[in-house]
């Protein structure tokens, strides 16, 4: 899988450091996956490297059925044994161009940072993307100090990377998570400790598509009417209007769009548009 194709992620799992009673860490992870997970990583700070191969073998073969990029925590060499798309990287591991080095032009490497220096930097140092956070305190990263949502806006302002915003990321604040710019979610967790692992993702994927539509939507003046709309374009603005059966001239800020430019007339944010519907008669 090339790295190009992999920008579009909203939603990142990580597994937990704890097997779930009763349920295997395959099990757990196909859940997520089954309820829409973009990216699935590997991170066992715990076991020993014989331990790890070993979920990363069975992660691997998982995460290829679904087609769905496999990461690994810490484990450049694993991720070269098991044909893994890619590394995570903590601020004092292996600095990202030796990782390169290691894994070619092709595999993610992401890392995680705390600060917008931090982000820079691996920006500068050819990272895929980076993590953001933790946002709140979480028990994964013991001892670590929040960033809380100000590095989020930073984030979202600043680097031009994808980045994706982690740590104690539950349904009961990832709006405001969201509504300080980020657009890429990670959670452990309130996803893999979740009685429902792809319940959870569902409900994460929801609130996530409902932040971008609400980025996307626009202010615009329609036949003299303050309206809000998604619409990109004067095509889909009339199809969502209901007028795309009628006879009609739009004239966009002033100017007459030819009906066969709809579709290829990008509609802004202020934009004026005046619909005249022409009616028959005799």
């Amino acid at each position: 899988m090339q790295r190009e194709k992999w920008k579009d992620f909203r939603l990142y799992v990580i597994t937990a450091e704890a097997n779930h009673p009763g349920r295997s860490l395959v099990d757990v992870m196909e859940r997520t996956l089954i309820g829409g997970a973009q990216i699935v990583q590997l991170r066992n700070k715990t076991g020993s490297r014989a331990e790890v191969l070993e979920q990363a073998r069975s992660l691997r073969a998982l995460t290829r059925k679904y087609g769905v990029p496999f990461i690994i925590n810490d484990y450049p060499d694993i991720v070269l044994e098991t044909d893994a798309d890619g590394v995570h990287l903590g601020q004092e591991d292996l600095p990202i161009g030796e990782a390169r080095r290691l894994l070619g032009p092709d595999r993610m490497i992401g890392i995680s940072t705390h600060s917008l220096d931090q982000a820079l930097k691996a920006e500068r140092e050819g990272a895929d993307y980076i993590g953001v956070g933790p946002v709140y305190p979480t028990d994964t990263k013991p001892g670590r100090k929040a960033v809380t949502t100000s590095y989020v806006t930073e984030a979202a302002r600043h680097v031009t990377i994808p980045f994706v915003a982690i740590g104690g990321i539950t349904l009961g604040n990832v709006d405001r998570v969201l509504d300080a710019g980020a657009r890429r979610i990670c959670a452990v967790s309130a996803i893999v400790g979740s009685e429902d692992p792809a319940a959870a993702c569902r409900s994460f994927l929801s609130r996530i598509e409902a932040a971008d539509a609400a980025q996307a939507a626009k202010t615009i003046t329609v036949n003299g009417r303050e309206e809000r709309t998604t619409a990109a374009t004067v095509e889909e603005l009339v199809r969502q209007l209901g007028q795309q059966n009628k006879q009609l001239v739009v004239e966009l800020d002033g100017l007459i769009v030819q009906r066969a430019l709809w579709a290829g007339t990008e509609l802004k944010d202020g934009a004026s548009v005046e619909l005249v519907h022409f009616v028959g008669g005799g």
